[in-house]
């Protein structure tokens, strides 16, 4: 997903669950965030840099293909851009690296998903901003891992989309990152075709370019994780699943119901604005932002402005060194650690080890992931982690 649907989006989202103005574009800003946060802005403001949740495309040009740098890159994506949907899943025939990497593959509505909502719960805005990114890439992103891997994310030339009207036409991809989408041709960008099990350029959806970040698209493709049998991918149904969804987390975070449940959408808060969230929904753009912000603004009669990563920054290294954690960014680093270290620990102990080795915090301070400190400070502090 974008920012269209990440910021803009989930600012409605937040309305309809009941938050008010400022704390929606609170969550909306954590929720984009985690498409911005890298480890160079995490330096140049003096923060962690093992909060990063993303990585610039320099990064992943430098990244290594040895066993450190992989489960570095797989840290950071699987824990908040392609979130596992069962580590313990069964396939016949396989053998066991094979089966570390099917069990990274994305889902929605995994046992992960629910730890994910749940340990934001009474930590804050911020938190429920990134939980919320973090669980609308489970719909976006599924049927794709978060790890550098041929025999999982590689796809063939065989794409098609289905129109509007059922009709079906090829999808043709390029590999040149400064050419533009265009959807009304059926041109798009992809990674460039690797043979190495480990290239980055088998990382996430790259071979499938920004096709599953797209709300209005039908398409089929063949994946190799699916042995190249045909997947039908229905983005409108999936966006709108994640919406409702958030709502429904968005609800239980603010402590309208007692328990978080797999599978639990909120369709009564859209119910009066279902045509509307369909329009833009289906709209055939690579841009909705406009659309969600109009959205968002008429629900609560205020501006939303855009967002400003500079702005999040400066009030993070402006801040006394004893204020640094109060602050919006500083909050986010906070949550961040968390999920990493959540996610990370979740995988270890399921006998996998392609996010490294993990200790539990709660139990073992710093020992895993390194410079978790923050989180059991966090903890002295008031239960932050």
């Amino acid at each position: 997903m974008n920012k269209d649907f990440h910021y803009f989006g989930t600012y409605s989202a937040a309305v309809l669950a009941g938050y008010g103005h400022e704390e929606a574009l609170a969550i909306a800003r954590s929720a984009f965030f985690v498409d911005l946060c890298t480890k160079p802005i995490l330096n140049s403001v003096g923060a962690p840099v093992e909060a990063a949740t993303t990585m610039l495309a320099m990064e992943m040009a430098d990244a290594g293909s040895d066993a450190l740098s992989q489960q570095d890159i797989t840290r950071i994506w699987a824990s908040f851009h392609f979130l596992p949907g069962d580590l313990y899943s069964k396939r016949a025939g396989c053998g066991k690296k094979y089966m570390q990497k099917y069990h990274l593959i994305c889902k929605p509505n995994g046992d992960l998903l629910v730890d994910t909502v749940n340990q934001v719960k009474g930590k804050g805005l911020e938190a429920t901003g990134l939980a919320m990114h973090v669980l609308a890439d489970t719909w976006a992103h599924q049927n794709f891992a978060g790890t550098p891997s041929r025999v999982i994310n590689d796809t063939n030339y065989y794409f098609y989309e289905i129109l509007p009207d059922g009709s079906e036409r090829p999808i043709r991809f390029g590999s040149n990152p400064a050419a533009p989408d265009n959807v009304e041709k059926g041109t798009y960008t992809n990674s460039v075709h690797q043979s190495s099990e480990t290239s980055i350029m088998n990382l996430g959806h790259g071979r499938a370019g920004h096709l599953p970040d797209y709300s209005f698209i039908r398409y089929k493709y063949l994946p190799a994780w699916a042995d190249y049998e045909e997947c039908i991918k229905d983005n409108q149904s999936d966006f709108m699943q994640a919406y409702c969804q958030m709502i429904y987390a968005m609800k239980y975070l603010r402590g309208e119901t007692d328990t978080f449940e797999k599978e639990t959408y909120d369709t009564e808060a859209i119910a009066p604005y279902k045509t509307k969230i369909e329009h833009i929904l289906s709209k055939r753009q690579t841009d909705a932002c406009e659309d969600w912000k109009d959205f968002g603004e008429n629900l609560t009669n205020q501006s939303i402005p855009d967002f400003s990563s500079a702005d999040y920054q400066e009030e993070y290294r402006n801040a006394p060194e004893d204020k640094k954690d109060d602050t919006p960014m500083g909050r986010f680093v906070i949550a961040a650690l968390a999920q990493k270290s959540m996610v990370t620990n979740r995988i270890y102990k399921s006998g996998n080890l392609l996010a490294g080795i993990s200790g539990d915090y709660k139990k073992w301070g710093t020992k895993g992931i390194r410079a978790y400190l923050k989180l059991v400070e966090a903890a002295q502090k008031g239960g932050q982690a």
